[in-house]
């Protein structure tokens, strides 16, 4: 196999039989980030319960399909931080990258894709524990089914690309931490990750259409465990479709300039 195409192969390949030798790490890990929609379910659900069985007509079961799906979601959303660009730029790892006969963003999406198949694998016990101890419910059709297939890896090529072209930062500074934890903040308050974007404020939710947050959470989540239309779901992976393209365009267009200040920082 010869180009791209054998270059993602060889390195999912590869990150899926690491992962697997690391199999109780990840599973310590993952069950760290279900923690946090857990307890997200529970507030929420107990909430619904105390108005009446619902909130912004939101039951507690479909509390419960939210955020099981929630953690799905948010596995297949782990990707390169800015922070591990910070380590590349001060310990030169970047130089060796550079050597390499494609641009380093393949390798990292390639390794971070292999990692998903572990991931989900590991999942799905914890999805089942989760369903039998909060009920969710699930109405999911066929065409859902396909569509949120296609979302989930969407959703990963958008943080991917964006985080990616974030931590590029680092050219300019050796600190990107401070703008990251902006970034966070605005999107855990309208992806769809702290409270479904249909709890929000009416200018919130607005807002939200308009920025990638909502297409790497709130929009995969709602595929399987929301209500949208046929012209919802589609209209969906067309914006998550422009803005893979907006991504990958704000990569190549910062590294293009970036790469031209490139210096290698010793610790």
């Amino acid at each position: 196999m010869n180009g791209l195409p054998g270059l993602y192969a060889t390195v999912m390949k590869a990150a899926v039989q690491t992962q697997f030798q690391y199999r109780t790490a990840n599973y310590a890990y993952m069950l760290g980030m279900v923690a946090e929609p857990v307890v997200y379910l529970v507030v929420w659900s107990a909430v619904a319960e105390s108005r009446g069985g619902s909130v912004g007509g939101i039951t507690a079961g479909e509390f419960a399909a939210y955020y099981i799906v929630w953690t799905l979601v948010r596995n297949m959303n782990i990707v390169l931080t800015p922070y591990a660009w910070e380590d590349r730029i001060q310990q030169g790892e970047l130089s060796g990258m550079l050597l390499r006969p494609v641009h380093p963003i393949h390798y990292d999406l390639a390794f971070f894709a292999g990692w998903k198949v572990v991931v989900v694998l590991l999942w799905i016990p914890i999805a089942l524990v989760l369903s039998v101890a909060f009920r969710p419910t699930f109405d999911i059709s066929a065409l859902e089914a396909v569509v949120f297939l296609v979302a989930i890896w969407g959703a990963y090529l958008i943080r991917s690309l964006l985080l990616w072209a974030l931590g590029m930062i680092t050219f300019w500074t050796t600190r990107v931490s401070a703008i990251y934890d902006v970034y966070f903040t605005a999107e855990l308050l309208l992806s769809g990750r702290l409270v479904p974007l249909a709890l929000l404020p009416a200018w919130a939710g607005g807002l939200a259409d308009w920025l990638p947050f909502k297409y790497t959470f709130g929009y995969p989540i709602e595929v399987l465990a929301g209500s949208l239309s046929t012209r919802e779901l589609l209209t969906g992976l067309a914006l998550q479709a422009v803005w893979i393209g907006f991504g990958a365009a704000l990569v190549a267009a910062v590294w293009r300039v970036g790469i031209r200040r490139y210096g290698a920082v010793g610790s």
